[in-house]
């Protein structure tokens, strides 16, 4: 009979100063249910769903200026209120004896709105997106970032760490995957620079090494981590050598000597049940020093496997623990799992989709 202690995914790991109780973590995963850029009480309900003593969320992406919000009613990390509204959030997952981190990002091109005054997005090129946006409409066309600006905008990652920090986040992840700003300069495909910010591989990674570098500055190694999808098409956003560039990213974090770093797996191709990659992470999971996470489809038996065999120290799951609140329960009993309602992922309500998917009832279930 299976026992919790012989589950991999549910065996300790320590992460840093971190005493995690099992390797099952919660991804960062935009809601658009925090009105107005603030986040709301009802996200404490959510995340303290998700809470389990030992167990580690990654928050929705929170964005790091008033110009960088591509998406209506994501969270901010910028302004002194939004610092407040996180608070009691923050506290209620600590209360259930979780650890979470504060996603941080910036859209860059892919913005689904007007800029405020009328400001154009940035990005690490002018070439702008040819797919629809979320209305259908066309994407406002981005303007080059000049090489003068971008400390400005490593500053405004700074200083989202220190407020997400001042707000009680055990710390911060990094958003630099799926074809937002940072991406646009890792990947060939976008950035099409001349100066010290394109070109090479080394001058391409600069940017979201400059962020690490003053991220951890601001707050400390062991409190940074960071999320990469070297082998994404998402937004536009590809690379014509997606492991080189993986690997370099990593060996290159290594002298930061961050906590983490978070991988979205290449893309799977189903063929009936069998899941065929035509990528791997494994390369980047053996040059990384830090603790390593992988994300991308997990199955409770994928993410056991995958832990067994050393490709990965922790796993990260989304659409499942939408539908799952108590997901590491479920895969404890190997209990059934709620389908996830994908219509609803992006609705401005605050239960539906959000809070109303229901928990497993067992014996021993305390009311």
């Amino acid at each position: 009979m299976e026992t919790k202690q012989s589950i991999p995914l549910l065996s300790p790991y320590k992460m840093g100063p971190f005493n995690l109780s099992h390797r099952v973590v919660l991804a960062p995963l935009t809601r658009q249910r925090s009105y107005g850029n603030i986040p709301q009480p009802h996200a404490k309900l959510y995340y303290t769903q998700r809470t389990t003593p030992g167990g580690l969320l990654i928050s929705e992406a929170c964005v790091v200026s008033e110009t960088s919000k591509g998406y209506p009613d994501i969270p901010g990390i910028w302004t002194r209120e939004q610092v407040e509204a996180w608070k009691p959030i923050v506290d209620a997952v600590h209360s259930k004896g979780g650890i979470i981190f504060c996603q941080i990002w910036h859209g860059g091109r892919v913005f689904n709105q007007d800029q405020p005054n009328g400001v154009v997005p940035i990005s690490s090129s002018d070439k702008p997106l040819m797919c629809k946006n979320i209305y259908g409409g066309q994407f406002t066309p981005p303007r080059r970032l000049r090489t003068d600006e971008i400390p400005a905008i490593v500053n405004d990652f700074r200083v989202a760490a220190r407020n997400a920090m001042e707000a009680g986040f055990d710390g911060v992840e990094i958003h630099g995957a799926h074809g937002y700003l940072i991406d646009q300069f890792l990947k060939d495909k976008v950035n099409d620079r001349s100066d010290q910010y394109g070109g090479s591989l080394e001058n391409r990674c600069r940017f979201a090494l400059d962020i690490v570098e003053a991220v951890v500055d601001e707050i400390g190694s062991d409190r940074v981590g960071i999320r990469f999808s070297p082998f994404a098409d998402y937004m536009e956003s590809g690379d014509s050598n997606p492991e080189a560039l993986g690997l370099y990213l990593v060996q290159a974090l290594n002298t930061h000597g961050i906590l983490y770093c978070h991988m979205v797996e290449p893309r799977m191709k189903t063929l009936g049940e069998i899941f065929e990659c035509t990528e791997s992470l494994t390369p980047m999971r053996n040059a990384f020093k830090g603790t390593f996470i992988v994300a991308g489809g997990y199955s409770r038996e994928d993410g056991n496997k995958a832990v067994v065999e050393g490709r990965t120290d922790l796993v990260a799951y989304g659409r499942t623990f939408i539908a799952n609140p108590d997901l590491p329960r479920r895969f404890e009993l190997n209990a059934p799992l709620n389908k996830y309602d994908r219509s609803t992922f992006y609705i401005s309500d605050p239960v539906v989709g959000y809070t109303d998917y229901p928990l497993l009832v067992t014996k021993d279930a305390v009311a």
